[in-house]
């Protein structure tokens, strides 16, 4: 998980900054320092639903926590960017929506 941390935090850290401050700079501000503080927690970062097929019994592989990591951190990333996307265009509701499910997604 640490890897994953990591990835969050290099991705954070090269998003795009807008040239001036929208609706929700500030609260995208701190969030991502939340999220940068929360790197050396080893159970911090993106999460996803379980899946049907986590339900039916089948132990996970490798491979498959893997991929579900990958999903997770793809998710949160695109979901991130998008809040960010919607704050330099000036949408407040739209900024808040994506901002709050990126935070539904991080687990700190």
């Amino acid at each position: 998980m640490k890897a994953s941390a990591a990835l969050v935090a290099a991705a954070l850290w090269l998003g795009v900054a807008p040239a001036y401050a929208g609706p929700c700079t500030t609260a995208i501000a701190q969030f991502e320092q939340a999220v940068r503080q929360s790197a050396g927690n080893p159970d911090a970062g993106p999460m996803a639903r379980q899946s049907i097929g986590a339900q039916l019994d089948r132990q996970p592989t490798p491979g498959s926590v893997k991929r579900a990591e990958e999903h997770a951190q793809a998710t949160f990333a695109a979901t991130l960017a998008r809040a960010k996307r919607l704050d330099a265009r000036g949408d407040r509701a739209g900024c808040k929506r994506a901002l709050a499910a990126a935070k539904r997604m991080y687990n700190f």
